[in-house]
């Protein structure tokens, strides 16, 4: 079979429901199955995204036609969309992917690429609680260095969700460098580095640390899973900083996808703030930018709030007053980026 070319003038395209969007379409969840595939259909889906309970779809589906419920020019409607697109990108002509460019996924220039952009991502806030003698960069020829928190040395929580499985999860899910094991490969090879997730206070105590990197946020989520009327930092991470700070020069280090709270005693305790927000696999990007190898170019995409009581927040209001407005950035040598 051999495609003939789409006319000119005809639209291409089809719509398609969410994973398992059909059982949210009723209260609980999966309820009253038939009148969610009813009302999906005849409302103009045409492709539905079954995961689970497909053979209970297709039943319910063809009773719904055959009683005459949903027309079969819906279907048909819904089939010509989908067949026209196909017939587009040529799939009945070659319906499998390249195989030959497997190989690539994966490759150095892809890891240097990623690399690249966490680089360009980081958003430094914070430089230095005099802004005449910056913290950063930091010296990776220090004597010995402690890194704190649970995002430091976990690679899942630096994808975030919709990585490995829908929502995300903790742990080495798939290949790359966390940001702990990018900090001991750029030191000096005399530098101690102390880690521990949730380190003691005999761990901070009497240890003479040159600085410490504390590296917090949020756990992964997806959609309305990351849904929150606080916008705190997860496990604890705020509190942690502030322990760490108590005793030791600190960097704190966000990781997040969007921004959180951070209350008035945090920022005077930490002497340095970045914003991660979720560099994937390639935590050697922010090991980069923090020890001076690279600037920070990074500028906030949205507004930093002070408080959650403040949201939303427009910049044209005469009431903005946020903790960090749209477009701030930093350099090392404490500039705020332009443009």
């Amino acid at each position: 079979m051999v495609s003939e070319p789409i006319p000119t003038g005809i639209e291409l395209g089809f719509i398609i429901s969410d994973s398992e969007g059909l059982d949210r379409l009723s209260n609980p969840h999966g309820s009253n199955y038939r009148q969610s595939v009813l009302c999906a259909i005849n409302a103009g889906i045409d492709m539905v995204m079954v995961p689970f309970r497909y053979q209970l779809f297709l039943e319910d589906l063809t009773h719904l036609v055959e009683s005459g419920k949903i027309p079969m020019t819906r279907i048909d409607d819904a089939v010509e969309r989908i067949l026209r697109v196909k017939f587009a990108a040529g799939l009945f002509e070659f319906p499998l992917s390249n195989g030959s460019l497997l190989d690539t996924v994966s490759c150095d220039l892809h890891k240097n690429l990623a690399r690249e952009a966490v680089r360009k991502s980081l958003v430094l806030l914070k430089n230095g609680k005099n802004p005449d003698k910056p913290f950063l960069p930091l010296d990776r020829n220090a004597k010995k260095i402690l890194v704190a928190g649970i995002h430091a040395d976990d690679l899942g929580y630096q994808c975030g969700g919709w990585t490995a499985t829908w929502e995300g999860k903790s742990g080495r899910i798939t290949t790359g460098t966390t940001i702990l094991e990018a900090i001991k490969k750029v030191v000096g090879h005399k530098t101690e580095v102390i880690y521990e997730q949730n380190p003691s206070s005999n761990t901070i105590a009497g240890q003479d640390y040159s600085f410490a990197i504390v590296v917090v946020g949020e756990g992964p989520y997806v959609e309305s899973g990351g849904d929150s009327s606080v916008l705190s930092v997860h496990f604890n991470g705020a509190e942690l900083i502030g322990v760490v700070a108590e005793k030791v020069p600190t960097l704190g280090i966000f990781i997040s996808g969007r921004p959180l709270a951070l209350e008035q005693w945090l920022m005077d305790k930490i002497d340095a703030l970045v914003a991660a927000w979720l560099p994937g696999s390639e935590g050697g990007g922010i090991a980069d930018v923090i020890f001076g190898d690279y600037e920070f170019q990074g500028q906030l995409p949205m507004t930093w709030f002070k408080s959650v009581d403040q949201l939303p927040m427009h910049a044209e209001d005469n009431s903005y007053d946020p903790l960090f407005p749209i477009g701030f950035g930093l350099t090392s040598k404490n500039k705020i980026l332009q443009g």
